[in-house]
């Protein structure tokens, strides 16, 4: 499938972005009930796929394998805002080599020595990758028009 770009920034302007930033991906999916679920996650992305882990167990886990359908947005909280939304497919398979989790581990927490880590890699075995494989990305950049310098008179 060929991926749809919008908006002001060019791919490689957006590979650069998403695989920089460690803001969560907030990944929005549908519940059983046809309302969407939003729920952020650290994530790593390789300049094609989104990667990210969750327990076997897991809500998140329930309702994409009930529809492999996904939006997510990465962006920062604060102004000026700019960012990156898209929509996509996801690919579910087994994260029990613990290499994902590791590298999402180091990009968030910067090492795999913490309680959190420990706790996280313990469990390996049972946790899940998620394989999001992008199909639209727009983004969206108002930094320059927020900037105080260029507020109009």
């Amino acid at each position: 499938m060929a991926l749809a770009l919008k908006g002001p920034w060019e791919k490689a302007e957006i590979d650069s972005f998403l695989q920089h930033s460690t803001f969560p991906l907030r990944l929005a999916c549908v519940g059983e009930d046809g309302f969407p679920r939003v729920v952020s996650v650290w994530y790593v992305f390789d300049g094609q796929h989104f990667r990210c882990v969750s327990h076997r167990s897991s809500q998140l886990i329930g309702l994409l394998e009930g529809n492999n359908r996904v939006g997510f947005e990465l962006a920062p909280n604060e102004p000026p805002y700019h960012g990156v939304r898209g929509q996509g497919t996801v690919q579910l398979s087994s994260a029990a080599d613990g290499k994902v989790l590791r590298t999402m581990l180091q990009r968030y927490l910067g090492n795999t020595e913490s309680k959190l880590a420990s706790w996280l890699l313990s469990r390996v075995e049972d946790e899940i990758l998620i394989t999001i494989e992008p199909s639209r990305l727009f983004t969206w950049d108002y930094r320059e028009r927020m900037t105080l310098d260029s507020a109009p008179d």
